[in-house]
């Protein structure tokens, strides 16, 4: 451990002089600035001028409390999360989030949620996902000996069945019925949620908290400030996570730089791409057919139009053609991704373009998470040659 957190408040993303104590999370976005129509999401703001600089001096390891004064109070275990590998690939890095303990970068965000859940005193976690959210936030409550209830879709089975080891309730619903469920666990039974509950992407005010020790990291292993970061991008909140990490150093002066951000969202959808060419602080979409059911997200929020907006970045669409080369790819390097946690690369292919400095790609998720994975049956070979075992 390094101190205890410096947290002070929340603060609305929609009017930063709007600001409330740090407890309870607002879960439900600002109070004071949204809308019917529009969500803000609030941020965690911190004593900054208590921030000892020698904090980023040390090595990237496992266990994000070693970054604990620029997080909300840690009050669950952790089960390992963080200091993940930096990987060179080409022309650009790699950032395989895939070896978090639930195999997906969201446990960096479950570690501080359930962390909140905890210090509320809240009898259960609650969460509506398809996918690495449930399973990280049932593992994430199990370790804190909470119960959990994980409202899904259609998830593939490999991975209900990741999310029921835990211990977790799993409980298969219509899209459209997953979040009025979810609030109705929140009012009457108590339970605190960790996904969204608003009209545009909120989410839970603490996660990308979580999600800013990627920036730390990243700098650290490179030894500078990257020039362009590309993350696989749903509801924003990695994006956002990432881009407020950098802000903090510039801003604590340990560099005097930021990166470009890129969301790389599937062009079956792609809110965050709509809403920043549009102006407007955040846009729901009609979702089209893909595979990637990962970043298919029609409800976007105003975090991922700040990360890219303020850092000069750009939203880049990307096809399930793009996502597949770019799995694949990879694969052949030793790093199975999910469809979705190749987005990164597949997003930096697209753009085509050349930066003074290192290229960042945020890998996300494990390949064994993709839909249809593990239904396939192989053939067993009864007296094999070594023509058959040739590649």
């Amino acid at each position: 451990m390094n101190g205890p957190s410096l947290a002070l408040r929340q603060r609305s993303l929609g009017d930063p002089s709007a600001e409330f104590p740090l407890f309870p999370p607002l879960t439900r976005g600002c109070p004071k600035t949204s809308t019917a129509e529009l969500a803000y999401p609030v941020e965690v703001d911190y004593d900054y001028a208590k921030v000892d600089r020698t904090l980023f001096e040390q090595q990237p390891g496992p266990d994000i409390a070693r970054w604990s004064p620029l997080l909300p109070p840690l009050d669950a275990p952790t089960l390992g999360e963080g200091g993940t590998p930096l990987i060179e690939f080409g022309d650009v890095y790699i950032k395989d989030e895939s070896r978090n303990p639930t195999w997906s970068h969201k446990d960096r965000l479950n570690r501080v949620t359930v962390s909140a859940a905890v210090a509320c005193g809240a009898p259960g976690v609650v969460v509506a996902s398809s996918g690495n959210h449930g399973a990280s936030a049932a593992a994430y409550a199990a370790r804190a000996g909470l119960p959990a209830i994980v409202l899904t879709g259609d998830a593939p089975p490999a991975v209900q069945e990741f999310v029921r080891s835990y211990g977790a309730k799993v409980v298969s619903v219509p899209v459209d019925k997953r979040w009025p469920l979810l609030r109705q666990v929140v009012d009457e039974l108590g339970y605190h949620p960790v996904s969204n509950q608003t009209v545009t992407h909120t989410g839970h005010p603490f996660g990308p908290e979580g999600y800013k020790t990627i920036a730390y990291e990243l700098f650290l292993q490179l030894g500078t400030v990257p020039a362009a970061v590309f993350s696989p991008t749903g509801y924003a909140e990695l994006l956002y996570g990432v881009w407020k990490g950098f802000a903090e150093l510039r801003l604590l002066g340990v560099t005097d730089r930021t990166p470009r951000m890129f969301s790389c969202e599937t062009a079956a959808g792609g809110p965050h791409a709509k809403a920043l060419a549009a102006g407007l602080p955040a846009a729901i979409v009609e979702i089209g057919p893909t595979d990637a059911y990962g970043v298919a997200c029609p409800v976007g929020g105003h975090r991922g139009v700040v990360a890219v907006r303020d850092s000069g970045g750009e939203a880049v669409l990307v096809t399930d053609e793009d996502l597949r080369k770019a799995q694949r790819d990879l694969a052949r390097a030793g790093l199975w991704q999910e469809l979705s946690g190749a987005a990164g690369l597949a997003g930096r292919r697209r753009l085509r373009r050349d930066f003074d400095g290192p290229v960042v790609c945020i890998a996300t998720s494990s390949g064994f998470k993709d839909v249809g994975v593990g239904g396939e049956r192989y053939d067993v070979l009864t007296d094999p040659t070594l023509d058959d075992l040739l590649p």
